[in-house]
């Protein structure tokens, strides 16, 4: 695919994952708030906003990386990218998983504890993407070395 397409098609993601998210997030935006309380159904849209955000955001920062060669900060980005992914579902997710303050059978309540989680891997995924931007630029050929 032409780099111009990737970047059009990661960034056109990411916006969709960010709407994806608001959804979940904040649904009396778009009046579609039916419950005083953050429910199962609305942790669950929020959390695939945020996958479609990652998804996005890494197809158009992979652009920046030719020929496949990313430093060693770049793979370590990637792999925080995911990583804060998954600390943002267990913590979304822990009523479910069994791991949250309520047990199973009553509705899921997304409380203090895990909206700090999710922002916690929020945090994690923001610094995996700004590790995955290339700080350094190439010398551009005929200009290498020499103050002149």
């Amino acid at each position: 695919m032409p780099r111009k397409f990737r970047i059009r098609f990661g960034l056109g993601l990411t916006l969709a994952g960010l709407v994806i998210f608001l959804v979940g997030a904040r649904p009396e935006l778009l009046n579609l708030d039916r419950s005083p309380v953050v429910g199962f159904v609305q942790i669950t849209v929020f959390l695939v906003g945020l996958a479609v955000i990652c998804v996005g955001g890494y197809i158009s920062l992979m652009v920046f990386w030719q020929y496949g060669e990313r430093t060693i900060a770049a793979d370590i980005g990637t792999r925080l990218v995911a990583t804060g992914f998954v600390i943002s579902v267990f913590a979304g997710m822990a009523d479910v998983f069994g791991m949250g303050t309520q047990p199973l059978p009553i509705t899921p309540y997304f409380g203090p504890w895990q909206s700090t989680g999710v922002q916690v891997g929020q945090a994690v995924i923001a610094v995996g993407f700004l590790l995955l931007i290339p700080f350094r630029r190439k010398p551009v050929p005929g200009q290498e070395g020499g103050n002149g």
